[in-house]
C-alpha cells in the first residue's frame, strides 16, 4: 500500500522518470518534459478565464471543461478502461453491485500511468490550483473514494455530499476532478452528473445544474458541505445496455482550509431521492412504477442497515475507550475535583 506521507510531499520527478509504489511493487512510467502536454491546448490557454467561471458558478464553485485532454490522450484511455470486475463492484457491505471501481491506475495501462503521472505532478497541482484559487495543492497516491468508475445499467448515485477529511492522515479534502469517457451519452438516458443546491428541500426550492458525461469532459468542483450532487438512474435503450457510465475521479487535499468552511470530520452523507413527481392522488401505478418503488424501499433499507452498522463500529470504539483502565484510572484522578467542584456549583446555583 502507499505510504500515505506521500500527500506531504507530493510527488518528485527525477530525469524524466516518475515511480509509483502500489501493493508492494514499483512502476516507473516515461513522461514527457513537460508533463502538461496531456491536457489540450486550449485549455492551458483559458486558465484565467477558467478561474472566473469556477468562482461565478452555481450552485457552489465548479466548472465544467470540455475537450480537456488532447484527443489522443482521451482515446487510448478509453481503450485501455478496465472490464467490469465483480470483484472490484463491492458497495460499502460488502455486497456486488452495479458499480466498479479500479484505485491503481498505473496497473491499467501506459495511458493511465502517464495520466497519474500527470494528475500528482507539481506543475498540474499548480495549474488547478490557479483555476481553484486553492493553493498547495495535494494528491492523494492511494486514490481513496476514486479511481476508474464504471456504472452499469440501473446504477444511480442519491444525492451527497462527500467525507471532508482523508481517512489516514487527516488532511482536508477540498476538489473532486472528475473525467468523462462515454464516447455516445445521452441526457435522456440517466446517469448525467448532478449538482443540487439542497436535496433536503422540497424540488421547486432545489434547481440543479446537469452535466452530461460525455467522453473527455471534465468537471472540477470544490468538496464543501453544500456540494451536493449525484446522479439519476441510468436507463439505457435495450440496443445499448452493453455500455456503461465511465469515468476517472481524483481529489485534492490541503493541510488547511478556512476556518469558516471548516466542519467536524464526517463520512459520506447522502439524501434518499423523493418519489417522482408524477406520484399523485389518483394516479394508476404501472409496473414500472412499482419497480421504482421496490428500489426505492430497497435503497432505504440498506442506507439504514448502513447506519446501523456505522452506529455499532462507533458504540464499539466507545465502550473499549469507557471501559478501558487508563480512562479508569483518570476518572479516579479526577474524582477528588470533581466533587468540590459539583458542591461549589450547586452552591452558587442555590
Amino acid at each position: 500500500m502507499c505510504n500515505p506521507r506521500s500527500l506531504d510531499v507530493n510527488i518528485q520527478l527525477r530525469d524524466g522518470q516518475q515511480s509509483r509504489t502500489n501493493g508492494g511493487g514499483t512502476s516507473s512510467y516515461n513522461i514527457h518534459l513537460n508533463v502538461l502536454d496531456l491536457i489540450s491546448p486550449a485549455v492551458r490557454e483559458r486558465i484565467e478565464t477558467l478561474g472566473s467561471e469556477f468562482q461565478s458558478a452555481k450552485p457552489f464553485r465548479h466548472v465544467v471543461i470540455d475537450e480537456f485532454l488532447s484527443p489522443e490522450a482521451s482515446r487510448q484511455l478509453i481503450a485501455e478502461f478496465p472490464a467490469f470486475d465483480r470483484e472490484h463492484a463491492r458497495n460499502e457491505l460488502g455486497e456486488v453491485g452495479g458499480k466498479a471501481v479500479f484505485t491503481n491506475l498505473p496497473q491499467l495501462g501506459p495511458a493511465y500511468g502517464r495520466l497519474d503521472a500527470m494528475l500528482r505532478s507539481r506543475e498540474f497541482l499548480s495549474l488547478v490550483g490557479q483555476i481553484t484559487s486553492i493553493p498547495d495543492l495535494l494528491y492523494d497516491p492511494e486514490y481513496i473514494g476514486g479511481g476508474t468508475h464504471e456504472n452499469l445499467h440501473g446504477q444511480e448515485l442519491d444525492p451527497h455530499v462527500d467525507f471532508n477529511y482523508h481517512p489516514k492522515v487527516h488532511l482536508h479534502r477540498r476538489l473532486n476532478l472528475i473525467i468523462f469517457l462515454n464516447p455516445e451519452w445521452r441526457e435522456e438516458w440517466g446517469g448525467a452528473l448532478e449538482l443540487h443546491v439542497n436535496p433536503w428541500l422540497p424540488p421547486e426550492e432545489n434547481p440543479i445544474k446537469t452535466v452530461v458525461p460525455i467522453a473527455n469532459r471534465c468537471v472540477v468542483f470544490e468538496t464543501s458541505e453544500i456540494s451536493w450532487h449525484g446522479f439519476k438512474r441510468i436507463q439505457l435503450p435495450d440496443e445499448k445496455k452493453n455500455i456503461s457510465r465511465r469515468s476517472i475521479a481524483v481529489y485534492y487535499y490541503t493541510r488547511k482550509r478556512p476556518a469558516e468552511e471548516a466542519a467536524p470530520p464526517h463520512s459520506t452523507v447522502y439524501v434518499q431521492r423523493p418519489l417522482p413527481e408524477y406520484f399523485r392522488p389518483g394516479y394508476t401505478l404501472r409496473p414500472e412504477d412499482v419497480d421504482a418503488l421496490r428500489i426505492l424501499l430497497v435503497r432505504r433499507d440498506s442506507q439504514i442497515r448502513f447506519l446501523y452498522e456505522r452506529e455499532k463500529e462507533f458504540s464499539e470504539v466507545v465502550h473499549g475507550i469507557v471501559y478501558s483502565k487508563m480512562f479508569r484510572l483518570y476518572r479516579a484522578l479526577i474524582w477528588p475535583v470533581r466533587k468540590p467542584w459539583s458542591w461549589y456549583r450547586s452552591r452558587r446555583i442555590g
